[in-house]
């Protein structure tokens, strides 16, 4: 049987596909524009027919219809990190989120720490050879088409047919549902005049030649467009995204000076513009990855002065950072930030930057505080954080002392909080 042969055996409607689903299996979906969206509307269309299936993934973009805690015992989704879509069901208790680096999620899928018993997946259409990529995300979810049981794909013309780790044969696969939809698309967050400040203390700091991480936000792109001066910067990153093809567009990532995969541009999954997915189909010169190649600290700090950048919302007075929850309250997930400062700690040369605002609600409450509000949950530790930059300066925290670190983050700190700052750091002894 020919490829194009098994291919239209293979072919079926997003309805009939969700037939070749069991009770309390769980359905692995990549990262946000992975996601596959006929599919997930056939299943929610559909959840009431089943029992007990989990909806596992980082990052969902849309709100299906299984979003619903009037459904759940049918259809359920369950977090590797939050986002708009699931935030609201985080915090009322009805969708559950597994804590674990995103470095991590393919050992513990492999391992069967985690179930994968289906995939869902976006891809390209099928080359001659019988391939389809996963041009959008191959994050943890090459791990589990390892694992699981039925693999189900949907295939779009808009999707980029990428290189690198990140594709699946035609006879892996049980079911193909056809979508000429559009992908959806993210363009560059707002960037205001304290965005731009924090991004330029950073800029300021990264040297021609350096490999960069860098996160999703206002911040992470406000540094982008202060880098446009640079030479020779290199790509290593999670995320690739349209601040990413700005510096492609200047002329100043050329990835020659990388010690670890030279010459390419490295991620786990794009979220952009269709610019942006036009740029990566067939470009050899950029490659997506799983999340245990692009994230693992060894692997990306064999990089020379590799600058991991990611935001915060809360640092309290001896470092420890707040990224993911307010209070007890979850907010997103632990994602790569973690496996990427410890990654730039481990590079020559390598600098961790945790960007945040001074303060938040219109500057009534300081984003820099005596310890974090009760529950927090601690994304980057005392341990490795490196750099915390504010609109009002850097604080560089590694190898210093308790105390020094309280004086260094007062000093970035918001000038209307800095005197109730110092008398808690007194209280605490660290003044």
């Amino acid at each position: 049987m020919s490829f194009q042969d098994e291919y239209q055996k293979k072919r079926s409607s997003a309805h009939d596909a969700i037939s070749l689903l069991h009770d309390r299996q769980t359905i692995i979906v990549p990262t946000g524009a992975g996601e596959p969206p006929a599919l997930l509307h056939a299943l929610s269309d559909r959840r009431q027919e089943f029992h007990g299936i989990r909806v596992a993934q980082i990052l969902p973009m849309r709100k299906f219809g299984y979003f619903d805690p009037a459904t759940r015992d049918h259809v359920q989704h369950e977090a590797y990190f939050f986002g708009g879509a699931s935030r609201q069901g985080g915090r009322e208790g009805w969708i559950d989120f597994v804590p674990a680096y995103f470095s991590e999620l393919p050992q513990l899928i492999r391992r069967d720490l985690t179930p994968a018993d289906v995939v869902f997946s976006m891809a390209s259409p099928m080359d001659q050879h019988g391939y389809f990529s996963l041009g959008l995300a191959a994050d943890y979810t090459m791990a589990a088409v390892s694992k699981a049981r039925t693999i189900v794909l949907e295939v779009n013309p808009n999707v980029p047919f990428t290189h690198g780790e990140c594709h699946v044969h035609i006879s892996q696969v049980a079911a193909v549902v056809e979508s000429e939809d559009p992908l959806i698309e993210v363009g560059l967050p707002t960037i205001g005049p304290v965005q731009e400040a924090i991004g330029k203390y950073v800029a300021d700091m990264i040297p021609d030649g350096a490999t960069l991480q860098i996160g999703y936000g206002g911040i992470p792109d406000a540094v982008v467009m202060q880098l446009t001066h640079k030479h020779d910067l290199g790509i290593h990153t999670e995320m690739v995204g349209d601040g990413i093809l700005t510096l492609v567009d200047a002329g100043v990532v050329t990835n020659k000076r990388k010690n670890h995969q030279r010459g390419k541009i490295i991620a786990t999954f794009a979220l952009g513009s269709r610019k942006l997915y036009d740029f990566m189909h067939r470009n050899p010169a950029l490659e997506l990855r799983p999340v245990d190649q692009t994230n693992d600290p060894y692997r990306a700090g064999q990089n020379n002065s590799l600058i991991a950048i990611n935001a915060t919302m809360q640092v309290d007075l001896i470092g420890q950072c707040g990224s993911e929850s307010l209070g007890f309250t979850p907010y997103s997930g632990t994602g790569g930030q973690a496996d990427f400062v410890r990654a730039a700690n481990r590079s020559e040369g390598g600098k961790a930057f945790i960007v945040v605002p001074s303060t938040a609600k219109e500057g009534t409450i300081s984003r820099i505080v005596p310890t974090l509000t009760p529950g927090t949950h601690v994304t980057t530790s005392k341990n490795d954080v490196n750099y915390v930059v504010t609109e009002y300066g850097v604080a560089q925290l590694r190898g210093k002392s308790a105390k020094q670190r309280a004086e260094a983050l007062i000093a970035v700190a918001h000038p209307d909080f800095r005197e109730q700052l110092r008398d808690d750091a007194r209280r605490m002894h660290l003044l």
